[in-house]
């Protein structure tokens, strides 16, 4: 929307980095059934641009699991507004760790 755009008119890489984490923390506190946190965004990279009203998902996947972490893979798609094609506008990896109730790392038991 256009509140998410950059003074130039582009979508706000910041904007689309928050939906990508969001997206991947989702993933996250369901494989380990409770409260996480991420603690690293890595490799991120911006291969497209989407226009203002352009439909973007977000695609998320384990890429590796410690004893109270996950890095987890996240890629994001715009599709046209008014049409069918769908390109690659994000990817990074994000680092999730497990928190118990006193906020302390906990394992993995998902």
């Amino acid at each position: 929307m256009p509140a998410d755009t950059n003074p130039y008119g582009g979508i706000f890489g910041g904007w689309l980095m928050s939906q990508m984490a969001l997206a991947a923390g989702s993933l996250a506190s369901r494989t380990a059934r409770g409260k996480c946190v991420v603690v690293a965004a890595n490799d991120l990279t911006f291969p497209g641009a989407p226009s203002v009203g352009d439909e973007i998902s977000i695609y998320a996947s384990i890429e590796r699991r410690g004893r109270s972490s996950l890095t987890i893979r996240a890629d994001a798609e715009a599709r046209e507004r008014d049409g069918e094609r769908t390109f690659p506008i994000a990817a990074g990896t994000f680092t999730f760790v497990a928190l118990d109730a006193d906020n302390r790392p906990r394992a993995v038991t998902g």
